[in-house]
C-alpha cells in the first residue's frame, strides 16, 4: 500500500493562506452573495474550526474551469475558518509532489476500482461534522452551462443528515480551464463571482438521513435534478451582475448570451463523440461518486 501522511492541519492552512496571497497579489476581485448560507463559525481549534458532530455539509460547486474549488475553498475558510476536504483521485493522489499533500489536508481518496469505502468514509466525515466539497458535474462544463450532476452528492447528504450548500463560481474559468491555460494577464485584477444558493436540508433529501437507499430512486434523481437547476440559478445571478464586459463572441461565454463557447447540445455530440470516460489517462477524470 502507499504510505499515506497523517491530517495536519498546519499544511491545510498553509495551502489556503498560499491561495488568498496569489489571489492578492493578482489582485482578483472576488464578489460574493448569499454568504448567509454558508455554515456559522463554529468552536476554535488552534487556528482553524473544531468539526462538531451534527454540523457537517456536502459542498457542491460548479466546475467550469480547474480553479473553482479553489474559491470555493477560501470562501469557506475566510467566512468559516472552516475546512474543506475533496474527493481526490487516486491517480492525482499519487503524484509524487501531490501524495503528501493531499494527505495532509485531510482530503479523501478516490481509488480506481471499488469506491465504496470512498463513500463510507465521506459519510462517516460528514457525519462528525466535516464539509466535504464536491464538483458533482461529470466532468468541466464547456458550454459554461450546468451540465448533468451525479447522484453522489444527494446520496453522500441524506445518508449522512446534513445539508447540501451550492456554491457557482463564475469567472474562475477565465483564468484556467480546458484548452485555455492560465494567462497572468487575464488573471491581473480579475473579477470571479460566487453565489452560495440556499441549502437542499436533510428533510428535503430522499431517505431523510435514515440510511442507505438505492441509488437508481427516482427521489434521488429529482433532488439532484433540483441541485443542478440550483446551481445554474446561481450561475444565472452571477452572470446577470458580472463587472467585466466580454466582447462579441468571446470564448468564456456561453452561447445563449453570445459567447463563443459551444451550446448544450454542441457539448453534448462533442462528448458523445469522444466516448465515455477511462477509469485511468484519457479524458479529465472526475471523483464524485
Amino acid at each position: 500500500m502507499t504510505r499515506r501522511s497523517r491530517p495536519d492541519d498546519r499544511v491545510y492552512r498553509f495551502l489556503t493562506r498560499t491561495g488568498l496571497l496569489l489571489r492578492r497579489l493578482f489582485g482578483i476581485r472576488v464578489i460574493v452573495t448569499g454568504r448567509e448560507h454558508l455554515p456559522a463559525a463554529g468552536p476554535l481549534n488552534g487556528a482553524s474550526r473544531r468539526a462538531v458532530p451534527g454540523t457537517g455539509a456536502v459542498i457542491a460547486i460548479t466546475h467550469f474551469g480547474y480553479l473553482d474549488f479553489a474559491f470555493a475553498e477560501m470562501l469557506l475558510w475566510r467566512t468559516s475558518r472552516a475546512q474543506l476536504r475533496f474527493l481526490i483521485h487516486q491517480g492525482a493522489a499519487d503524484h509524487w509532489l501531490a501524495r503528501p499533500v493531499v494527505s495532509a489536508a485531510g482530503h479523501v481518496i478516490v481509488p480506481h476500482g471499488d469506491r465504496s469505502g470512498t463513500y463510507d468514509a465521506a459519510v462517516a466525515k460528514l457525519r462528525a461534522g466535516e464539509y466535504i466539497g464536491i464538483l458533482p458535474e461529470a466532468g468541466v462544463s464547456r458550454s459554461f452551462r450546468v451540465r448533468e450532476c451525479r447522484t453522489g452528492a444527494v446520496r453522500m447528504a441524506a445518508e449522512a443528515g446534513v445539508p447540501i450548500i451550492p456554491v457557482s463560481v463564475w469567472g474562475a474559468h477565465r483564468l484556467l480551464t480546458r484548452h485555455h491555460g492560465f494567462s497572468p494577464f487575464r488573471a491581473w485584477r480579475a473579477p470571479v463571482r460566487i453565489h452560495v444558493g440556499e441549502p437542499l436540508l436533510p428533510e428535503q433529501l430522499p431517505g431523510n438521513g435514515a440510511g442507505p437507499f438505492p441509488d437508481r430512486s427516482g427521489a434521488i434523481h429529482a433532488a439532484t435534478d433540483r441541485l443542478r437547476a440550483v446551481l445554474q440559478s446561481g450561475i444565472d445571478t452571477a452572470t446577470a451582475d458580472f463587472p467585466l464586459r466580454p466582447g462579441s463572441g468571446s470564448w468564456w461565454m456561453p452561447a445563449h448570451l453570445g459567447g463563443g463557447a459551444p451550446s448544450e447540445t454542441e457539448r453534448q455530440q462533442m462528448e458523445e463523440a469522444e466516448g465515455p470516460r477511462r477509469a485511468r489517462g484519457g479524458r479529465i477524470r472526475h471523483s464524485t461518486p
